[in-house]
């Protein structure tokens, strides 16, 4: 009988151009439970903000990087929670400051404020406890969900691929990567409770000047 390895997903970050956001009108977009489901209401083309509903948990740590700007090396358990799934993450900080990686976890629903500020994307309004984001952290990674082929080795996986049969599965999105806002808030809304239980939340924040 073929037992399934869990697989390591590695997520390579090179430097490039911040991507360029075309200029949003100012709309809204809610997030909101009805029956365990979460449904979305867009209100016009673009999207300046991004609102979940109220946050039950999170946890966070940070990884600090010199003020040479060096890559960031974390490693990221990817949801649902008890997954044996990890990415290994390598992100190249994006400011101009010296900066640190913050991991935020909230179980779903959540509460999340960001808008595209200056080609990045900005929380403008601080999470639960000082563990959670703060207003200036800029996003740069979130946990995603899209459908493909089944992710692993064994049988089971080959005949799945070969069958064309396709599953939910989950990595982490690069925002900095995104061409577009919409990307950034399909990727957000994409982590739904018929697909996980959590999202995962990366972002790079300034350090302060006793920490630098």
């Amino acid at each position: 009988m073929c037992q399934t390895q869990p697989t390591q997903h590695t997520a390579p970050v090179d430097r490039k151009p911040k991507p360029s956001y075309s200029t949003p009108q100012r709309t809204t977009l809610v997030l909101y439970t009805m029956n365990t489901l979460l449904r979305v209401l867009i209100l016009a083309t673009s999207v300046t903000a991004f609102t979940a509903p109220t946050q039950s948990r999170s946890s966070s740590w940070a990884t600090l990087h010199s003020s040479t700007q060096d890559v960031v090396e974390m490693s990221v358990s990817l949801p649902p929670s008890g997954s044996d799934v990890t990415a290994m993450m390598k992100i190249t900080p994006c400011l101009p400051v010296p900066s640190k990686m913050i991991e935020v976890r909230y179980k779903l629903p959540f509460n999340l404020s960001v808008e595209p500020k200056n080609n990045l994307a900005v929380c403008t309004q601080a999470g639960p406890n000082e563990d959670s984001e703060q207003v200036g952290d800029v996003l740069r990674y979130t946990s995603q969900w899209t459908l493909g082929l089944p992710m692993g080795e064994g049988l089971a996986q080959t005949a799945g691929a070969f069958g064309g049969a396709l599953q939910w599965g989950c990595t982490m999105f690069d925002v900095l990567g995104a061409t577009d806002w919409r990307q950034v808030v399909e990727a957000l809304t994409s982590n739904i409770p018929s697909r996980t239980d959590e999202v995962v939340l990366i972002f790079e924040r300034p350090l302060e000047e006793a920490e630098a």
